[in-house]
This record gives C-alpha cells, structure tokens and sequence, in this order.
C-alpha cells in the first residue's frame, strides 16, 4: 500500500483516524500497531515476519543493555545488536550483489559461476534497520529511556507513516512523544495541509515528468540536448517524488500527534555540496553523520582522516541507498566532493563568487551525481555522461525529439520555476495557502484514480 493510492485514500487512512480518535489514550500505541502491521503486510504478508523479528530481537537486547552497568558488557550487547541488524540488511539487500560480483569474477577467471536463487529485498527494510540501530544506540549512550513496553517501541518501528521510505528517525527524539503527545484540532489541520502539499507534489509534478527522464535514460546515444534534459526531468522529479512523500509522511505524523524533524529545506538552492547534504534528506544526513562519520572519528583525527571520514561516510551512504555499483560511485562522488570543499575551505576561506554562481556550479554537479543515482549500470551512467558532454551529437536526437512534447517542455519549466519558487509560496501563509491547495489536492485525486500510480522513488530502497 502506498499513499498515493485510492486504497489509501478513501478506505485505509478514514479508518485508521476513525480508529485513533476512537481509541482512549492507553491503547493508542497498540492501535498504530495493529494499522501499521495491516499496511506493511497489504505488500507482503510474509515479510512481515521479518519486521517483527527485528522488532523483538532488538527489544530484547536493549532492555539487556540498560540492566547493566559494566562497560563492556553494555559495548558487547550493543556489537550484537548492530551486527544483527546489518547482518539482516546485508542478507536481503546485498547478497544478490555479492553474488552477481563472485560469478563476474569467477567467469572472468574461466571457471564456472555459482547457481543461486535471487533474494527478494523486503519494502523498507533499510529504513526500519536504521531505526532499530538508532534504537540500541540511544539507549547505549543513555540519551533516552528504553520504551516503556514492547508495544510502544513496535510501535515506533512500524509507524507506518515513516516505516517504508522515511525519514530517518532517531528513538530519543521520539521516546517522550509516544510517553505524552499533544492531540489538537490545528495539528490536525496542519497535518492534512501538509499532506495535501505532499500528495500534490507527487501526483501533479513528479510523475508527470518522469515519462521524459525515463525516455533520455533509456536512449543508447543520448545526444547533448537529450541528456541534459533526462538528467534535468530526473533530478526534479527525483526532488517532487522524494521530498513530496516526506511532507506526506510528517503530515501523517502531525495528525495523529508526532512532530517529525524536517527532511528538505530547499535543497536546489545549496551554494555547497556541504550546504546540499544539511538541506537534502536532513534525517539521513543526521543519522549518518551520528552514527558514522562521528564513529569513525569525525574530525577529531587530523585533517586527512577527516577526508577520509567524509568520504567513507557518503560512500557508505550510496551502499545503503542500493546494492549496485552506481551507488558506491554516487556516494564516492559526494564524498570526494565534501572532502574538497573541506579542504579548500580550510585553505582558502569560503568562495567569493556570487551567490547565483555557486548556486549554478552546485547544480551542476549534483545532476552528474543523480545520472549515477538513476542509472542501473555504470555503463549505463557513462552513456549518459558521453551525451552531455555532446560526443554523441549537440542537437536533440529524432528518437528523443517525438518525446518533448509542449506538455512535457511545459511541465519541465513549471517544476524548475517551482523549485525556486517554493521558499516564497511558503512566505505567503498557510491560510492563503490552504484554499488553493483544496482544489489541487482534488485535482491530484482525480489524476491519480484515472491513471495507474508510480511507486515512490525511494520504495526500492
């Protein structure tokens, strides 16, 4: 089950508030259990299995944790906790990988490769292992309480709102809202808007787009004029799709109480790759760089093991994105680009060019980081970069050419104009707002029921 879909709703979320504000404060956690599991298994009933093993594993060894005082003990528990659950994302998300790489290597040696049976990747399995792990570390590092009961810390895990694509949640900056939360008639309202945003960014901007960056990717000779405006569709409906189900997604929350942290703040207008990863799926930026790159030292180690760190960290974030080398080469890509900026910043001092061209050069290079986010093979990637460097051809090419309708050039315009547009439309208020979101969201509902839905981008994930 999805958001964007008429399951979702008209029947799933009218019952589950029904339900909630129906149900007394007590049983509310048990409520959104009994919700969430329903949602996850509406994919795959017996995935949900996994879901509740990790629940209950990870319950269990951070109850052990917090009995005990020794330090070492505390450590090992934790080693175990994490272990598992790498362990368990490891198995479902890069064996295949791990596979696939051993034969390439085998065949190439001249020996015969390994028969295997391809593991299916569990929706939101990356997402719900972050959240244990977040879980087992807070409570090792005493930055909260453990859950209360098993059912409130499942229910924390499975809050289907950000159980299958986000954000990022840490435990301690939830622990106290499932202890006390505010339920109030502005949240609601406040929550169905932002909803209502969300919704619309997706079904009205994102996928409409998507035919054109589908249509450029899929060439075998994309030419200049071609991959530029793939890689363009791409990354602004990348940004509509992605930031469209996060607003969704902490609008869901706000409805029933929880405040989630932002997750986007205008990303396109970063001056810095530095400033881009602070804007751009904030909750992984935070969780990465808590979990990871200050674990591995931060940059408390010297200056070249603070590049190391840097890029490490985003290498292993483009991991986590996928089990495919475009993702380690995106993540390297960033990496790489944080650990120059770093560097230059230490020895030269911040940038002095205008503000409009640091915008444009950031931009640049995040378009050629989402080709390898987008692309499904690296072959695939450098295709893409042969287009826009115009080894291919300058003009648009006849195969993409019957492509670029005016519909397509209009919504492409509109979503770039939006994108910039945005920090201004929020300065006009949400009263103003709100009467012109209605019809939109009215006309997004009837989009979506007389057309088949896309996925959201960040399912495969």
């Amino acid at each position: 089950m999805v958001f964007s879909s008429n399951i979702f709703l008209f029947f799933f979320l009218p019952l589950f508030l029904l339900c909630y504000y129906l149900t007394p404060r007590r049983g509310k956690s048990a409520l959104i259990l009994f919700f969430s599991y329903v949602f996850y298994a509406w994919w795959r009933p017996d995935f949900l299995l996994l879901l509740v093993s990790v629940t209950l594993a990870t319950y269990a060894i951070a109850i052990a944790i917090d009995s005990k005082d020794d330090p070492r003990w505390r450590k090992g528990l934790l080693t175990l906790g994490v272990t598992f659950n790498l362990a368990t994302l490891g198995y479902f998300k890069y064996a295949n990988f791990g596979v696939q790489a051993f034969n390439s290597l085998l065949g190439e040696l001249g020996f015969h490769q390994v028969s295997f049976t391809e593991i299916l990747l569990p929706i939101g399995l990356s997402f719900y292992s972050f959240h244990a792990i977040s879980y087992l570390v807070d409570i090792y590092r005493k930055e909260a309480p453990p859950a209360r009961n098993v059912i409130d810390f499942a229910a924390f895990i499975s809050l289907f709102p950000h159980l299958v694509a986000g954000p990022v949640l840490r435990y301690h900056l939830l622990a106290q809202q499932f202890r006390d939360r505010i339920h109030s008639l502005d949240r609601i309202s406040k929550g169905a808007m932002l909803f209502m945003a969300g919704f619309c960014a997706k079904v009205l901007v994102a996928d409409p787009i998507a035919p054109l960056a589908d249509a450029a990717f899929a060439l075998p000779y994309p030419h200049f004029v071609d991959a530029w405006i793939g890689a363009t569709a791409y990354t602004c409906q990348l940004f509509f799709d992605f930031s469209g189900y996060s607003t969704m997604a902490i609008g869901l929350a706000l409805m029933i109480g929880f405040i989630f942290p932002q997750n986007f703040d205008d990303p396109y207008w970063s001056v810095s790759i530095t400033e881009f990863w602070k804007r751009w799926h904030m909750s992984l930026s935070n969780w990465l760089r808590e979990y990871l790159y200050i674990s591995m030292g931060g940059n408390r180690k010297g200056r070249v093991r603070t590049y190391v760190n840097l890029t490490m960290t985003m290498v292993l974030g483009g991991l986590w994105h996928g089990s495919n080398w475009t993702f380690l080469a995106w993540g390297a890509w960033h990496g790489g680009i944080l650990a120059v900026e770093r560097y230059g910043t230490e020895r030269f001092g911040h940038s002095r060019l205008p503000q409009v061209l640091r915008i444009a050069r950031t931009m640049v290079l995040v378009i050629l980081g989402w080709v390898l986010f987008r692309a499904t093979t690296l072959s695939g990637a450098m295709t893409m970069f042969s287009g826009m460097a115009g080894l291919n051809g300058w003009g648009m090419s006849p195969e993409f050419a019957w492509h670029f309708t005016s519909e397509y050039v209009l919504m492409l315009v509109f979503a770039i104009l939006l994108v910039y547009a945005l920090p201004r439309l929020r300065r006009i208020g949400a009263t103003n707002a709100g009467y012109l979101l209605i019809p939109l969201f009215l006309w997004a509902v009837a989009t979506l029921s007389a057309q088949s839905f896309r996925p959201f981008l960040y399912f495969q994930f």
